[in-house]
């Protein structure tokens, strides 16, 4: 079965995952006086173009199987020929996964915005330096400048280094001296920072993908869009992050988990731009704007976990949708600075963060829209729920 999410516009650009089954309760809104919109000969096609254009119509969804095809396998040329393509002027690619084809939009980034990484270390000399390095050597966009929040390092080494990193015109180097609280760290950091858009980098992330960065920009500004997950892989080509699913361990947890990098995943997610609740902060864009507006990282209340899904759903509730980026691909050397929640003092505060995110996002996390209720929440791999 093909157990889908609630309206995905994202989803339907990419994959054209709507294309039957749709009951309307009304055609004014498909034939109008839009000759572009008359032209239009598929389900796939009308929904698509309506998700491009940003167009204020109520899709509703009914979660279970009610429509049986013969045919799965199907072509997206009616997605390609759709001339807001054209009109947005964004770059199109076109890739096919075993049985589905993938529409990559790149989406303009004209107006190059300038763009704050911020990436908060205590020590960890060989892991920043794999990171900035990496992001020197091959990211191709230009505009940015990286943010090091020193955390209160004591190696040698790392101090040296940071101070030299700080030369560079591309580097600052800022000092957060109070005990670790992830979330303080970065809204210090963001006070420091010059960009309109706000990148979260965690010190293990390395970069993979040369267009990373333009990929999740030209996501990032348009204006529909809040925050901008990426495509992290442990060091063993695994899937680490593609997206947050809420209900996962009775809070939040990874789609996809372990799955192998080039797997196309359940319906193609896996490699398909769309739209989640919620991205992890260890590689995220978005405006600076939204990151005052709702007033950035709890840090009374979520000081280690769970502050990246509750930041995620603070900004979707600003009427944002946010958003995974299948097209920025990055190694994420999870855990390996800060360790493992393995004290008793750290499982009694990661239990506390549960309880609040639990408490706050009770509706969402009961029914994520970005996932179907009739698959499991035990294991992160989009199989069937067993009832």
């Amino acid at each position: 079965p093909n157990l889908l999410p609630d309206w995905n516009p994202d989803l339907q650009m990419s994959t054209g995952y709507v294309n039957t089954g749709v009951w309307l309760n009304s055609l004014n809104f498909i034939f109008d006086n839009d000759s572009d919109t008359n032209s239009f000969t598929t389900i796939a096609e009308i929904l698509a173009n309506f998700a491009f254009k940003g167009n204020d119509i109520k899709i509703l969804h009914i979660p279970m199987v009610l429509v049986h095809q013969k045919q799965t396998v199907r072509s997206l040329d009616d997605l390609f020929s759709v001339r807001y393509i054209d009109m947005l002027q964004t770059k199109v690619v076109v890739e096919r996964h075993v049985e589905f084809p993938i529409i990559k939009l790149k989406w303009p980034t004209t107006c190059q915005p300038f763009v704050s990484l911020i990436i908060p270390t205590k020590n960890g000399y060989s892991l920043v330096k794999s990171c900035i390095e990496s992001i020197f050597r091959l990211t191709t966009y230009t505009n940015y400048e990286i943010l090091l929040v020193d955390n209160l390092s004591d190696d040698e080494k790392c101090l040296q280094y940071f101070e030299e990193l700080n030369k560079d015109p591309r580097v600052r180097l800022i000092r957060y001296n109070q005990e670790f609280n992830y979330s303080a760290i970065n809204n210090f950091a963001v006070k420091h920072a010059k960009g309109d858009v706000i990148g979260l980098i965690n010190n293990d992330i390395e970069v993979i993908e040369p267009e990373w960065l333009s990929y999740m920009v030209g996501h990032a500004i348009r204006p529909e869009i809040g925050c901008v997950g990426a495509k992290l892989l442990y060091s063993d080509h695994r899937v680490q992050h593609a997206g947050v699913v809420l209900g996962y361990g009775g809070g939040a947890g990874h789609a996809h988990k372990y799955f192998p990098a080039d797997h196309p995943g359940y319906l193609n997610r896996l490699v398909a731009t769309q739209n989640y609740s919620a991205v992890t902060a260890a590689c995220l864009l978005v405006s600076k704007r939204d990151y005052i507006d709702v007033g950035g990282l709890d840090e009374e209340n979520l000081k280690v976990a769970f502050n990246d899904v509750d930041f995620c759903l603070k900004v979707r509730a600003l009427g944002r949708r946010n958003l995974y980026c299948a097209e920025a691909k990055l190694f994420h050397h999870e855990s390996v600075s800060r360790g493992f929640d393995d004290t008793k003092k750290k499982r009694d505060r990661f239990e506390s963060e549960l309880r609040y995110l639990q408490l706050s996002w009770k509706d969402l996390i009961e029914c994520d829209p970005a996932y179907n209720p009739n698959l499991t929440l035990k294991r992160e791999n989009f199989s069937i729920k067993e009832y």
